[in-house]
C-alpha cells in the first residue's frame, strides 16, 4: 500500500489571542529593520504525516480523522487544516 504526506496546520482562531505571535512582533519584529512593514504576527503549529491509505483523500480524511479523535487541536480556540503535502519529505 502507498505511503502519502498529510500536512496539518493549526493556528489560533482569528478572534482569540495569541500570545506568542504579540510576542514575537513586539519583542523581535518591531525592533528589527522590518518592524514598519510587519504589522502583525500569528503563530501555530504544523505537523507532517506519513500515512499509508489507498489514495491521497483517504490519507488526508485519516490524519483529520486522528485530529479531530485525539483532539490534537482545541476547535474552541483553533482552526485546523488538513491537506496533502506538497514539499520534500525527509
Amino acid at each position: 500500500m502507498p505511503i502519502f504526506s498529510v500536512e496539518v496546520i493549526i493556528r489560533n482562531k482569528k478572534v482569540a489571542r495569541d500570545p506568542e505571535g504579540e510576542t514575537i512582533q513586539k519583542e523581535l519584529i518591531s525592533r528589527s529593520s522590518y518592524g514598519d512593514k510587519v504589522k502583525k504576527v500569528r503563530s501555530g503549529k504544523w505537523y507532517l504525516f506519513e500515512v499509508e491509505a489507498n489514495g491521497l483523500e483517504e490519507a488526508v480524511n485519516i490524519v483529520e480523522r486522528i485530529c479531530r479523535e485525539t483532539r490534537i487541536f482545541n476547535p474552541i480556540i483553533h482552526e485546523m487544516e488538513v491537506r496533502p503535502y506538497q514539499g520534500r519529505s525527509s
